[in-house]
């Protein structure tokens, strides 16, 4: 991975030592918010010593990476940034998270947010607290779509902008990457490539990640108090958007179990008899989600997702990710 990873920025005179929580921030053509990500970071309310990594995943036009170069030149905060030349989501959060252990050989808690969201000022000793008081060994927070230029609308109850989980404690698995903290132990014995690259245009990289974590034996949490506000353009409130999302995270819902099950025909039968019963069951499950979300819209996400799992054992898969601008 060395070769498709360059190191291009530091902060001025940075020291990793005593710096115990890295966070890893990847980038792709979002400069100006970058900028406000980053200023959410330098006001962050902690005595923990942390530094910030910047993964500019654009290696053609380069505007995250000079945004991040001159923020850390000012020297308000520590890190560096880097180009992940291999494009993709997951390899741009590989990226990251190897120069992390690389680099910060004291960093016990990696945490991870996305170049479209703001950090409240107690998001790192809230997020980093919770892990070390639960204990767990992965534990992630809400992710608050905050509409860009729409005013409240009911499509912000929709599923794909919910959080899994409302109370602070332990939990069975994640499924988000943008707002979650690691213990560095994870990640070493995980080993790197952390995300499976296969995902990198149709998300669920940090899903599969987190299965094959829980496999491992790794504890999890939520963290209800340690939001990031997501700045979420208006047209995923497009019904066009809508319908990719979930029928997207059907599918992708079906790969990770077939990944999990690898092949064995017993765990075919089971995932195949899933996603026929989730089939059969969702006009009544999408029609009582239309009564009491009171939106046709969100009430057709049980079939959407149904549908997605069947097109997945046809090897239909949206990739989202492949076209950013639509995203």
């Amino acid at each position: 991975m060395a070769d498709r990873i360059t190191i291009e920025a530091r902060s001025p005179g940075l020291s990793a030592a005593g710096v115990t929580c890295v966070v890893t921030l990847p980038t792709f053509r979002r400069p100006d918010h970058l900028r406000l990500t980053l200023a959410s970071l330098a006001a962050q309310a902690t005595d923990r010593r942390f530094a910030v990594i910047v993964m500019e995943n654009d290696d053609e036009r380069l505007e995250g990476l000079a945004v991040a170069r001159a923020v850390l030149a000012e020297g308000r905060m520590r890190g560096l940034s880097l180009v992940a030349h291999e494009r993709g989501n997951c390899s741009a959060y590989n990226a990251g998270w190897s120069t992390a252990l690389a680099e910060f050989p004291d960093m016990t808690h990696l945490l991870v947010i996305d170049d479209d969201e703001i950090a409240e000022p107690d998001w790192l000793e809230t997020l980093v607290s919770t892990a070390e008081r639960l204990p767990a060994d992965i534990v992630g927070g809400p992710q608050v779509a905050v509409f860009d230029g729409v005013a409240q609308t009911h499509l912000s109850r929709h599923p794909v902008f919910q959080a899994h989980y409302e109370a602070t404690g332990p939990v069975p698995i994640l499924f988000s990457s943008g707002n979650v903290v690691i213990a560095r132990a994870v990640l070493e014995r995980m080993g790197a490539p952390f995300l499976d690259t296969a995902f990198n245009f149709i998300g669920g990289g940090d899903s599969d990640f987190y299965s094959r974590c829980a496999r491992a034996g790794f504890s999890f949490g939520w963290c209800r108090e340690a939001r990031v506000l997501e700045t979420t353009p208006r047209r995923r409130l497009e019904f066009s958007w809508l319908n990719a999302r979930a029928l997207r995270n059907g599918a992708l819902s079906s790969i990770i179990e077939r990944r999990r099950g690898a092949g064995a025909a017993p765990a075919t039968l089971q995932r195949l008899a899933k996603s026929g019963a989730l089939l059969a069951a969702s006009p009544l499950r999408a029609a009582l989600l239309a009564l009491k979300s009171g939106s046709p819209v969100i009430g057709l996400y049980p079939m959407q997702v149904a549908v997605g799992r069947l097109m997945a054992e046809f090897g239909i898969v949206n990739e989202q990710y492949r076209r950013p601008e639509q995203n």
